[in-house]
C-alpha cells in the first residue's frame, strides 16, 4: 500500500460514511415527520432539534462501524474497490428494510426495535411470516425498501465517482513524513470522536443508554437509529443469555429472604424463608378452578374512560355480580405470552432468561412452582392452549413442573383458525365437554384469538364494526381508527365467549372459582401517547361462590405471580404448608411489577427511571401526605427482592 492509494482510501471512505450518517438521519427525520402524531403534544420544536442532533451524534458510531469495514478491508488491505461499493449496498438495503419495518414495529410496541425482536426469534417462522404479511404490510412495504435501496446504492456510486483530492507533492522526506503522520493522528482522532458519539471522551459522549435526551418518549426512541437500535436488542439477548437482571443482587440474598417473609433463621436455606402457612379457608373449596389467561386481555377497555366503547361489557357484567372481586391495580409478568405463562408455571417473575428452555427447569420442579401446592390441596393441575404443542416449549415445561396434562390444539377437535391455534369458542366448549367425570381440577386456559393476524369473521359472530369505529373516532390520538375497530373487535369476541363459558360452567358446576386477567397489555393502545397503566396493565378478576367485593382490598395490588398463592390462601385449611416468592394479595407490600414497570397503590412508574404517574382511578384527596419518591424507593426495594431470590433460585440451590 503505498500513500497515494491509502490518501485516496480514505476520501471514499469519507464519502462511505457520510452516505451513512446523512442516510440514517434522513430515516429518522422522515419517521418523526411521518409519525408526528406520537410526538407529545407538551414536545417543542426545540426537543425535535434535540432528538435529531442527538440522533446524529448516535448514529456517528452506526456509521463509523460500517466505514471501518471498508477502511481495514479496501483501505488497508487493498480489496477492489467494488467491496466497498458492496458494502454500501448492503448497507442501504438493511437500513431501507429496517427503515419500512419500524413503523408497524413501533405502532405494536411504543417503541423501536429490542427486546421483542430477540423473543419473536423463537416463535414458529411461518406464524411470524402470516403475522408479518396479513398485519404489517409485508407486501408492499419490502417493495418500497428495494426502491429506496436502489436509490440509495445509485447516489452512493455517484459519491464514490467523484474525483478525489490529489495527494500534495513533496519536496522532501521530511514534509512527506510530517504529513502522513498527521493524517494517522487525524484518523486516530476521528476514529474516537465517532466511537464516543461525538465527543473524544466516554463521559461526554453519547449511547443508546444514555440516549434520551427529551422527556418524549416518542423523540427518545426515534434518536436511536435501526443500527443503534438492533445494538440494544442485541445487548438485551446477551444480557438475557448472561442472566443480567437490574436490581438483583446475589450479595444481598440473605437481607432479600428476610425482608420478604419477616423472619430470620439461623440457617442459611431459602426453604426457611419461602415456606409459608396458610391463615385458613375463605371459602368452601370448589371442585374446578378456572384461571383463564386472555390474549392480550389489556384493561383499559374496562375504565370509565372508554366504557362506550362496550367491548369489554361481558367481563364488566361478571364483576357487577354479588360473587365477584376486581383490582385495576394488576400488572402482567411481562410483555409476552411466553413469559405470562413461565411465570404462572415457575412463580417466577420476568428474569431476562428464558426458562422455558433453561435445562434446570427439566432437571427438578422448582420450590416456587405453581402446580405442587395445588396438587397438596386435593387438584389434578392441567393446562389448556388453543395452539400447537410445540409453541415455546411450554407443553414440556408444565409437565416438567408437575402439571398433570396439558392439552392443546390437537386435542380440541377444531379447525384452526390462524397460525397461532383456534377460535377461543372452540378451546372453551373443548374444556366444558372435557369437565364431565372431571376430578377436581385447576385449569390454567391460554386463549389464543385475540392476536395478529385478526383475521375472524366479526361480522358472523355479531360485532358491530360501525358503531365501535364512530366511538373510536372520538377519542383523540388514534393513528389509524379502522384497525383498532379490527383489533377490538377481536378483544370483544374472546370477552364474549369467556363470559359465556364462565356462565355455562357455573351453572352446571355452581362451586366452582374463575379467575380472569390477561398475558400482557402491549400491542393494542388506545391512542398514539397511552399511559403507563393503558400500555401495561390487565384486569384481575375473581368470580365464584364464597367470592365477595370485599374479600380483599379494594384495588388490591398484584401481578401473574400472586396469583397461585392468592388461590391457595383462599381456599386451603390453616396450617397448610406451601412455597412461593411472590406474596398473595391478602399480604400488603402493595407492589407490582415486570421487567419495565412498577405499580403500586398510587402510581405506574418505568423501572430504573424517574417516570411516574398517577393511577387514573386514584382521587387527588386519596394522594394527601403520599410521597411519590417514596412510592419508588419502596417499589425498587421490593423489586430488588423479587429477583435477588428468584436468580438465586435459578442459579444455585437453596442453600446461602
Amino acid at each position: 500500500m503505498n500513500l497515494k492509494n491509502f490518501w485516496e482510501g480514505i476520501q471514499k471512505d469519507f464519502r462511505l460514511f457520510m452516505f451513512i450518517l446523512i442516510l440514517l438521519e434522513i430515516y429518522r427525520a422522515i419517521f418523526i415527520w411521518l409519525m408526528s402524531d406520537y410526538i407529545s403534544e407538551s414536545s417543542t420544536s426545540a426537543q425535535i432539534s434535540a432528538a435529531l442532533w442527538t440522533g446524529l451524534r448516535l448514529s456517528l458510531k452506526t456509521a463509523g462501524f460500517i466505514t471501518a469495514i471498508s477502511f481495514v478491508f479496501v483501505t488497508l488491505f487493498g480489496c477492489k474497490n467494488r467491496v466497498r461499493v458492496f458494502i454500501g449496498a448492503i448497507s442501504s438495503l438493511i437500513f431501507s428494510i429496517l427503515f419500512m419495518a419500524r413503523f408497524p414495529y413501533y405502532q405494536e410496541y411504543n417503541a423501536t426495535f429490542g427486546i421483542e425482536v430477540v423473543r419473536g426469534m423463537d416463535e414458529s417462522f411461518l406464524s411470524l411470516m402470516s403475522m408479518i404479511v396479513q398485519e404489517y404490510g409485508f407486501l408492499w412495504r419490502f417493495p418500497a425498501a428495494l426502491l429506496l435501496t436502489f436509490i440509495c446504492i445509485a447516489i452512493f456510486c455517484r459519491l464514490l465517482l467523484m474525483k478525489t483530492v490529489e495527494l500534495p507533492n513533496f519536496s522532501n522526506f521530511v514534509n512527506k513524513f510530517i504529513f502522513t503522520t498527521a493524517l494517522i493522528i487525524f484518523i486516530g482522532v476521528f476514529a474516537v470522536f465517532v466511537r464516543f458519539g461525538g465527543s473524544l471522551t466516554y463521559g461526554n459522549g453519547i449511547n443508546w443508554e444514555n440516549s434520551a435526551v427529551t422527556s418524549d418518549n416518542f423523540l427518545n426512541e426515534c434518536i436511536l437509529d435501526d443500527g443503534q437500535a438492533m445494538y440494544r436488542a442485541y445487548t438485551m439477548a446477551k444480557n438475557m443469555g448472561e442472566a443480567i437482571i437490574p436490581f438483583a443482587d446475589e450479595t444481598k440474598i440473605l437481607e432479600s429472604a428476610q425482608y420478604l417473609s419477616g423472619k430470620n433463621f439461623d440457617e442459611n436455606n431459602l426453604t426457611l424463608y419461602l415456606e409459608k402457612t396458610a391463615s385458613g379457608a375463605r371459602i368452601e373449596k370448589p371442585k374446578h378452578i378456572f384461571i383463564i389467561i386472555g390474549e392480550t386481555f389489556m384493561q383499559w377497555p374496562m375504565i370509565g374512560k372508554y366504557e362506550n366503547l362496550h367491548v369489554a361489557d361481558g367481563l364488566k357484567s361478571i364483576i357487577a355480580e354479588k360473587n365477584s372481586y376486581y383490582s385495576r391495580n394488576f400488572l402482567p409478568n411481562g410483555d409476552f405470552t411466553s413469559v405470562a405463562i413461565t411465570g404462572f408455571i415457575s412463580g417466577f417473575p420476568e428474569l431476562n432468561v428464558k426458562i422455558n428452555y433453561t435445562p434446570k427447569t427439566y432437571d427438578q420442579v422448582y420450590i416456587s412452582a405453581a402446580a405442587p401446592p395445588l396438587k397438596n390441596l386435593g387438584y389434578n393441575v392441567d393446562f389448556w392452549y388453543g395452539g400447537e404443542l410445540s409453541w415455546e416449549n411450554i407443553y414440556k415445561m408444565s409437565l416438567a413442573q408437575g402439571f398433570n396434562n396439558f392439552y392443546g390444539l390437537p386435542d380440541l377437535n377444531a379447525p384452526k383458525l390462524t397460525t397461532w391455534g383456534a377460535k377461543d369458542e372452540d378451546l372453551f366448549n373443548a374444556i366444558e365437554k372435557h369437565l364431565e367425570n372431571e376430578p377436581p381440577t385447576v385449569h390454567f386456559i391460554m386463549t389464543t384469538t385475540n392476536h395478529p393476524p385478526f383475521n375472524l369473521d366479526l361480522k358472523a359472530e355479531g360485532y358491530d364494526y360501525e358503531k365501535t369505529l364512530a366511538e373510536i373516532k372520538k377519542l383523540p390520538n388514534v393513528p389509524d381508527a379502522e384497525n383498532l375497530a379490527v383489533e377490538l373487535g377481536h378483544y370483544w369476541y374472546m370477552d364474549k365467549v369467556t363470559t359465556k363459558f364462565i356462565r355455562s360452567v357455573r351453572e352446571k358446576y355452581p362451586d366452582s372459582l374463575f379467575i380472569v386477567t390477561g398475558d400482557h397489555a402491549v400491542r393494542i393502545d388506545p391512542s398514539t401517547h397511552p399511559t403507563i397503566f393503558e400500555h401495561q396493565s390487565v384486569p384481575f378478576v375473581m368470580h365464584g361462590a364464597g367470592i365477595n367485593s370485599k374479600i380483599l382490598p379494594p384495588d388490591a395490588v398484584g401481578g401473574h405471580i400472586s396469583i397461585v398463592p392468592t388461590i391457595i390462601e383462599l381456599i386451603a385449611p390453616a396450617g397448610f404448608k406451601y412455597y412461593s416468592i411472590a406474596p398473595s394479595l391478602f399480604e400488603n407490600f402493595g407492589v407490582a411489577f415486570n421487567r419495565d414497570v412498577y405499580l403500586t397503590e398510587n402510581v405506574a412508574g418505568r423501572i430504573g427511571t424517574d417516570e411516574i404517574e398517577i393511577l387514573p382511578h386514584v382521587a387527588s384527596a386519596d394522594l394527601r401526605g403520599v410521597n411519590l419518591s417514596q412510592e419508588r424507593t419502596t417499589a425498587e426495594t421490593f423489586i430488588a427482592a423479587v429477583r435477588t431470590i428468584s436468580v438465586w433460585i435459578l442459579k444455585h440451590d437453596l442453600n446461602f
